[in-house]
């Protein structure tokens, strides 16, 4: 009787053959002093983050739009506009 001997193969692991889509090659280094640092293409750029004027909260809206809504003597059918006018007022002095 002969002996059958059978032969291992190794297989390489299998990778993605289908190309990822690049996306820009940016890396922040960290905010300092107003100022965030970021590297494109091997280049350093500063650039200067400007804060973001502070929205007012749906609270504060609310609250304006149901002051608004007393001043006209509680007549219904204008909350849209109160609450537009709320909105308007608001965002007017954040800025």
């Amino acid at each position: 009787m002969t002996e059958t001997v059978k032969k291992t193969t190794t297989r390489k692991p299998k990778t993605e053959t289908a190309a990822k889509p690049k996306k820009a090659a940016e890396k922040t280094n960290g905010k300092t002093n107003g100022k965030l640092e970021t590297k494109t293409n091997g280049k350093l750029d500063n650039l200067t983050v400007m804060p973001s004027p502070a929205l007012p909260s749906h609270d504060q809206i609310a609250a304006l739009a149901h002051r608004y809504w007393a001043e006209r003597g509680y007549q219904h059918g204008n909350d849209a506009s109160d609450w537009l006018r709320a909105e308007h007022e608001l965002q007017g002095m954040a800025s």
